[in-house]
């Protein structure tokens, strides 16, 4: 399979992608033909795998609509797009076979594989991606993330309903030929498209039954595994699945995904072998986990935030807002609080890209933002209530999603702003279904979200915040970032582009519609039974490589 990873410009390095593995030896291993594990064949080692969704039941299981990691990690178990990622982080074809790109660079043709499947058995055809890309971006479809797709010539104009769906740029030519057209040449296009929003879903399932997605008996997928059963708010269980044009390349069977949110439960669980892997250790352990030889922890291309809603009050006042940052201690919030190998984030791209310089884009900034200043604080809120023609804030509420690590931070931050600005911040927490909701309806002064780039490049979170982007929840739009981001997406020259997302940034950053806190870092317990399990700063942990040892 072509791997697009040295090929594309410069400042992409998946190169630097971390795949980090425990010393007790989680790295990829091979696996027979026919998926049994060197080490297990004689001994028919059972490749059934338990772990825990901390997020608890799946908001969704349709990539059209699903928006967070809980879910995230079931899909990309389920489905597959024309590109993927190999173990060693690459980007290569995955659902495709082959793809042609023209001189321009503005025209690529895949090709589908030659007896591609879905789970149901039903042929996988390039008609189900146009389908599925053109569901997203119709309208009428709410789906989560349209805007992933906007570099495809008229999916912009038919999101917006400024065009037809027949003018963009996705045509099956044939059962086996997908034709892509973007609007202009764009380098890391093959990055963009292994994302969730492009993702297939079977055209006739989806159109027969609207609520498919919903039990595992109706779910149709085109990935390595598929689903088996669905205890709602309990477990849900995956197959391998045999239709999957690779699955001699998996070596387990089953993967239990229970669905335990208590951080302190689904810990004892797997102390007591109850699960072979789980994620996001309680803070409470990391110290006393990280001797452990089955603790992970790795960087993630990802930014700890709270965003602002910028049309409630007090926060749509910049100086309010900027008071609030300069009033948190971060290296306090790092290294007493979390303590998972976090870094105090002074900007809103995280480490993990390098700029033609050389350097990372992080220390490639001339500034860092809101460094921890109680005075400036306290001058600038002054001069917000002064705007607002107020002589105290009126009642602050921070809200964040049910978890232990996100409760201890909320409590921080309130703590340091009683302490430094002496505001009183109320805090509110919801389950993870609820707060999805309430966060998409934009129903929040203040509220937690942990924003993980799309790709591996500044672009990949910085464009979240343009004003028609589907990732921008805050309400806030300036049109000089807008220009820049669109600048930058195409521009060919590495070192101009660098500077455009630089100065995005720091526009980002002024108006500061999110409060930067942390550049996160994942952490793992892995069983030593288990083996091959993948970590990157982009995803969840891919198990598709994994597999269980002999005792």
């Amino acid at each position: 399979m072509k791997s697009f990873t040295r090929t594309w410009i410069t400042v992409l390095l998946l190169a630097a992608v971390a795949l980090a593995g425990c010393s007790s030896g989680n790295t990829p291993s091979a696996n027979s033909a026919d998926g049994s594990t060197e080490e297990g064949a004689g001994a028919a080692v059972p490749q059934v795998l338990t772990t825990n969704l901390a997020g608890g039941e799946p908001y969704t299981l349709d990539p059209a609509f699903a928006s967070d990691t809980t879910s995230y990690w079931v899909i990309d178990n389920l489905y597959e797009g024309l590109y993927g990622y190999d173990k060693e982080g690459n980007v290569v074809e995955a659902a495709a076979s082959s793809v042609d790109i023209s001189k321009d660079g503005k025209t690529y043709t895949f090709t589908i594989r030659d007896g591609a499947q879905w789970s149901n058995g039903d042929p996988l055809t390039a008609q189900d991606f146009e389908y599925s890309w053109k569901r997203v971006l119709n309208p009428e479809t709410a789906a989560y993330d349209p805007s992933s797709l906007y570099y495809i010539k008229g999916a912009e104009e038919y999101n917006t309903g400024k065009g037809k769906a027949e003018d963009v740029g996705v045509t099956a030519v044939d059962d086996r030929t997908l034709k892509v057209e973007l609007k202009a040449p764009l380098s890391f296009f093959p990055i963009v498209a292994v994302g969730h929003a492009y993702l297939p879903v079977n055209h006739t399932v989806v159109e027969q039954n609207e609520k498919w997605a919903a039990e595992a008996e109706t779910l149709v997928g085109n990935g390595p595994f598929t689903a088996k059963s669905w205890k709602h708010n309990e477990e849900i269980t995956l197959g391998k699945n045999e239709n999957y044009w690779n699955k001699d390349l998996i070596a387990l069977d089953t993967i239990n995904f229970k669905m335990v949110q208590d951080s302190t439960t689904y810990y004892q669980m797997y102390k007591t072998g109850d699960l072979d892997l789980i994620l996001s250790l309680p803070v409470d352990t990391i110290d006393q986990e990280k001797s452990n030889k089955e603790y992970v922890s790795h960087p993630s291309f990802s930014v700890y935030t709270y965003s602002f809603n910028v049309k409630e009050k007090p926060f749509n006042n910049k100086k309010i807002r900027q008071a609030f940052s300069y009033a948190i201690d971060r290296e306090a919030l790092a290294n007493n609080v979390t303590k998972a190998g976090e870094v105090p984030a002074y900007g809103y791209v995280p480490y993990g890209t390098t700029a033609p310089s050389g350097k990372d884009f992080r220390d490639e900034a001339t500034e860092k933002y809101y460094e921890y200043n109680v005075d400036k604080a306290k001058e600038l809120l002054a001069e917000g209530l002064k705007e607002e023609g107020l002589t105290e804030l009126p009642p602050v509420t921070f809200k964040y999603n049910t978890n232990d690590k996100h409760k201890k931070v909320a409590e921080a931050v309130q703590e340091m702003l009683k302490e430094n600005l002496g505001v009183q911040v109320q805090l509110e927490n919801q389950e993870w279904g609820t707060y999805i909701d309430t966060f998409k309806q934009k129903n929040f002064q203040a509220a937690r979200m942990g924003w993980v780039g799309n790709y591996l490049d500044p672009l990949g979170v910085l464009g979240h915040y343009t004003t028609d982007n589907s990732n921008n929840f805050t309400n806030w739009s300036n049109a000089a970032y807008d220009q820049l981001i669109q600048e930058s997406t195409y521009e060919q020259d590495p070192e101009k582009r660098f500077a455009e997302l630089h100065e995005a940034e720091g526009i980002l950053m002024d108006e500061l519609p999110i409060m930067t806190l942390l550049f996160s870092a994942d952490t793992a317990l892995v069983s030593p039974k288990v083996e091959g399990i993948v970590f990157d700063a982009r995803a969840n942990a891919d198990l598709r490589f994994a597999k269980r040892v002999a005792e």
